[in-house]
C-alpha cells in the first residue's frame, strides 16, 4: 500500500486530498466522504482499510471553501455548524466529481467507483448515489433524513431516485436520526431502480464506526457494518 496527498481543481479553488493506493491493479475506487469533524486521522485511516482490501480510495477535503478545518471529537458541535452550512450539494457533488476523476484517470471508470461516506459523509454518499451513477454507495448513519441538509430534499423524498446500489447502516440509540425515520427511508428506498438495503444495529449510536471517538465506537457493530461494505461493494462492482 502507498499513500500520497493530491492536489484537485474546483471551481472554488484548490482542494486537497488523500489517496490510498492497494498493492496491485486495484479492485475499483472509493471516493471516502468526511465526517462533520473534517478530514481526519480517522478517515484517513479508512481510506487505508480500503487500500488493504484492494481498493483504491481518495478523501477529498470537502471544507476547503473555509480553508478544511479539522474539529477536535471533544469540542463544541456548535462550533462546527457554521462551516456545515457553508455546503451545498452542488458544491459537493462538484468535489466528489472531481474525486471521481482522479480515479478515472488512474484507469478507474465511474462505474466502478464507490462512494461511501460517516456522519455528515454518510449524507453526501446519498446525495452522491441520487445524482451520479456509480458502481454502489453505503452511507454510515447520515442524518438529514427527515430535513434536508445541504439544499437538498430530505433524503426521505429523495431516496426513490437512487440510481447506485445504496447501503444505508444506523444505530438505534442514535439520538439525532430516530429509528422511525429509518424505516421511512428504507421504505421510500424500495422504489428505487437500484438495489437498496438497510441495516440497524441496536446497540450503537451515532459514530459507532468510528474507533477513535471511545464513547461512541461500538466494536462489534462496526465490524459487521465494515464487513457489509466490503460484500457490498464486491457484490456490486465486481471484478
Amino acid at each position: 500500500m502507498s499513500r500520497e496527498t493530491v492536489t484537485l481543481s474546483t471551481a472554488d479553488g484548490p482542494m486537497e486530498a488523500f489517496v490510498a493506493h492497494p498493492v496491485g491493479r486495484p479492485r475499483g475506487g472509493v471516493v471516502v466522504a468526511q465526517e462533520a469533524f473534517g478530514l481526519t486521522d480517522y478517515i484517513v485511516d479508512v481510506c487505508d482499510r480500503f487500500a488493504t482490501a484492494g481498493w483504491r480510495a481518495i478523501a477529498p477535503a470537502l471544507f476547503h471553501r473555509a480553508d478544511s478545518p479539522v474539529f477536535p471529537y471533544d469540542g463544541d458541535f456548535a462550533a462546527i455548524r457554521p462551516t456545515m452550512q457553508t455546503l451545498n450539494s452542488l458544491d459537493i457533488l462538484e468535489d466528489v466529481d472531481a474525486s471521481m476523476a482522479l480515479l478515472a484517470d488512474e484507469g478507474t471508470a465511474v462505474g466502478r467507483i464507490a462512494v461511501v461516506g460517516f456522519c455528515m459523509g454518510g449524507t453526501v454518499a446519498t446525495i452522491a448515489a441520487v445524482h451520479r451513477p456509480l458502481g454502489a454507495a453505503v452511507s454510515f448513519y447520515g442524518g438529514g433524513l427527515a430535513e434536508g441538509r445541504f439544499g437538498e430534499a430530505p433524503l426521505i423524498e429523495i431516496a426513490p431516485r437512487l440510481q447506485a446500489p445504496w447501503l444505508g447502516l444506523f444505530g438505534d440509540r442514535d439520538q439525532s436520526i430516530p429509528v422511525e425515520q429509518v424505516e421511512a427511508i428504507r421504505s421510500a428506498a424500495q422504489d428505487a431502480p437500484a438495489p437498496t438495503k438497510i441495516v440497524r444495529y441496536p446497540d450503537a449510536g451515532h459514530g459507532f464506526h468510528c474507533d477513535a471517538r471511545p464513547a461512541a465506537y461500538n466494536a462489534a457493530a462496526a465490524e459487521d457494518a465494515w464487513a457489509r461494505t466490503l460484500t457490498w461493494l464486491d457484490a456490486h462492482i465486481p471484478t
